[in-house]
């Protein structure tokens, strides 16, 4: 992961009921599970928003609405014991498909083929006793909204 090169990315965070929808992840090293919204990698010549659309699309098979911007978290982190850089676009919005809210658990698939869990969390779940959420400074961002 260590590229020496900044990755800019876009997340969202779909906010209902006092939850958010985040992805599981797990980091070998550290042996440790953590959270992080969903979205990805910016592509050259595409806007921030766009890819919020595009990787819903590709990883649930889900449309977006109602995107909204809320700011911009930088994050300098490890995992699986490499440093990594990013310039995090966070939007909030909805699923245009209502009932993704009330499953407890929606399956998806990353674009290299390896899948994933997403799972909606109470984002003022005690911070020393969940695991972590990802990018760090995104819990104190949404609970100033």
């Amino acid at each position: 992961m260590t590229s020496n090169k900044i990755r800019p990315i876009a997340i969202c965070v779909f906010r209902h009921d006092g939850r958010i929808l985040v992805a599981e992840g797990y980091d070998p090293i550290k042996c440790q599970t953590f959270y992080r919204p969903l979205g990805g990698a910016i592509e050259f010549g595409e806007y921030s928003a766009a890819t919020i659309e595009r990787e819903l699309a590709e990883e649930l098979g889900a449309a977006v609405v109602d995107l909204r911007y809320l700011g911009a978290i930088e994050n300098v982190f490890t995992f699986g014991g490499q440093t990594g850089h990013e310039i995090v676009m966070v939007y909030d919005g909805a699923f245009a498909d209502r009932s993704l809210y009330d499953l407890p658990v929606i399956e998806g698939t990353e674009d290299d083929g390896i899948a994933f869990r997403a799972v909606w969390v109470h984002i003022e779940t005690d911070a020393a006793t969940a695991p972590p959420l990802y990018p760090t400074g995104l819990r104190e961002m949404l609970c100033e909204l």
